[in-house]
C-alpha cells in the first residue's frame, strides 16, 4: 500500500516517464487504443504538473498543442470559412479530438468531432500562464486565436460528449469546457494588458452560454446529462470545477452533487460515470472520483474530500499505478468480459486518473483547516 506522499511523488514520476519527446502524453501507454494525446486528458496531466511545480515539462506540452494547431490549421480555417458560406461539414471535417503523439491525426476509425479538449486546452494554457509567467501564452497567439474561432463558430453544434458517446444533442459538460476555455482566453489578455481580438465574438457566445444549459439541462431541481431527463452523470461536475459556469455552492450544483453522490457513487466509495455505463461493465472511475473530491474542496468538506482521496490511493497497484476504473459494483457485470476481450484489461496507468489525484491531493493542501467542514 503506497502511503499518500509516496503515491503522489509516484504519480509525478509515471507522468514524466511517458511524456514523448514532442512534449504530448499519451492517455494510457500500456493501453493500445489510448496511445494517442488528446487534448482534454493531456491539459489536464500538464494542469496537475504545473501544480507539482513542474512547470518545463507542462510547458513542452502546450508547445506540442502549438505544433498541432499549426499541422491543422489549414483544415481548421477551411472549416471556418465553410461554416460562414452557410456550409454543413461532416463529422470527418472537424479537428480532432486525439492525435498522434508526434501530432499527426490518427488513421482508425474514431470519432473525431468533440469539442470539450479545445475548451480545456485554453483553460489550462491561461492557468499556466498565471502559475508561472511563462513566454508559452505569447508564443501560442496562432493557435489561441485558432481555437477561440473553432469555439465561437461551433459552440453550439450537436457534437460527440466527453466519453465519446452521444453526438445526437449538446452536453452540458462540454459547454463547461468551452465556458471556461473562453473566460480564461479573456483573461490572458487583460493580464497581459494587450487587446483581445475576438473580445464581442467571445463576450457574445459566453453571454448566451449559461441560459443554454439553465435552459436544456436543469431539471428535477438538478442539472441532467441529457436535456428533458433526469439521470445525472459525474462529469456535470464541470459545470462548476474548475470551469465555473455556476458557482461551487449554487443551490442547483449541490443539488446536482447530491444526486450524483446517491447515483453514482459506490457503496465502497468510487464514483461511477453515469447509471447506465456499460463499458468494462460500468465500475467506478479514479478519476471521477478524485474530481468529486476536488469539487469538496471548493465547498470546504476537506472530511468528504479526504474519504473519497482515500478510495482513489487504494486503487494503486503494487507499482503505484492508478487504473481508469475499477471492475467493482459494476451496472453491467456481463459487459466486462466482453471488453476484456475486445480491448485487453482495464488502461493502467491511465495519466488522467494520476492527473487528478495530484490536483485534488494539491487541493486539500491549498486549504486551511479553519475552511474545512
Amino acid at each position: 500500500m503506497h502511503t499518500k506522499r509516496n503515491l503522489w511523488q509516484r504519480s509525478i514520476d509515471i507522468i514524466l516517464a511517458n511524456q514523448s519527446p514532442a512534449g504530448s502524453f499519451p492517455a494510457s501507454p500500456e493501453f493500445p487504443t489510448y496511445r494517442y494525446a488528446w487534448l482534454r486528458d493531456g491539459t489536464f496531466t500538464a494542469y496537475a504538473l504545473d501544480l507539482a511545480g513542474r512547470h518545463r515539462a507542462a510547458a513542452r506540452f502546450y508547445h506540442w498543442v502549438n505544433d498541432v494547431m499549426g499541422f491543422h490549421c489549414g483544415k481548421a480555417w477551411r472549416l471556418l470559412e465553410s461554416k460562414q458560406r452557410g456550409e454543413c461539414p461532416g463529422p470527418d471535417g472537424f479537428l480532432h479530438t486525439r492525435y498522434q503523439l508526434c501530432g499527426q491525426e490518427g488513421v482508425e476509425p474514431w470519432g473525431n468531432f468533440q469539442l470539450d479538449g479545445y475548451g480545456i486546452y485554453l483553460w489550462g494554457l491561461e492557468r499556466h500562464r498565471a502559475m508561472t509567467g511563462d513566454e508559452v501564452w505569447k508564443d501560442s497567439w496562432d493557435a489561441l486565436e485558432l481555437v477561440a474561432s473553432y469555439l465561437t463558430a461551433f459552440w453550439d453544434a450537436r457534437c460527440l460528449d466527453c466519453w465519446e458517446e452521444n453526438d445526437s444533442h449538446l452536453h452540458p459538460s462540454t459547454l463547461a469546457c468551452i465556458y471556461g476555455g473562453l473566460v480564461a482566453y479573456l483573461e490572458g489578455y487583460r493580464q497581459q494588458g494587450l487587446p483581445c481580438p475576438q473580445e464581442a465574438v467571445v463576450q457574445g457566445v459566453l453571454a448566451r452560454l449559461p441560459a443554454v444549459v439553465e435552459r436544456d439541462f436543469y431539471q428535477n431541481g438538478h442539472f441532467t446529462k441529457h436535456p428533458g431527463r433526469a439521470a445525472v452523470d459525474a462529469n456535470l461536475l464541470w459545470l462548476a470545477v474548475p470551469f465555473r459556469l455556476f458557482d461551487p455552492a449554487d443551490s442547483r450544483m449541490t443539488a446536482t452533487v447530491a444526486q450524483i453522490e446517491r447515483d453514482l457513487v459506490t457503496p465502497d466509495g468510487g464514483v461511477k460515470r453515469y447509471a447506465h455505463d456499460t463499458y468494462y461493465g460500468g465500475g467506478p472511475w479514479v478519476l471521477l472520483t478524485s474530481w468529486l473530491g476536488w469539487y469538496y474542496t471548493q465547498v470546504g468538506n476537506c472530511r468528504r474530500a479526504e474519504e473519497l482521496l482515500a478510495w482513489v490511493e487504494g486503487q494503486a497497484d503494487p507499482q503505484g499505478n492508478l487504473p481508469e476504473q475499477v471492475p467493482v459494483h459494476m451496472n453491467a457485470p456481463d459487459h466486462y468480459p466482453v471488453w476484456v476481450e475486445r480491448w485487453g484489461p482495464i488502461a493502467s496507468p491511465l495519466l488522467w486518473s494520476h492527473a487528478m489525484y495530484l490536483v485534488v491531493v494539491d487541493a486539500l493542501d491549498g486549504i486551511g483547516q479553519n475552511h474545512c467542514k
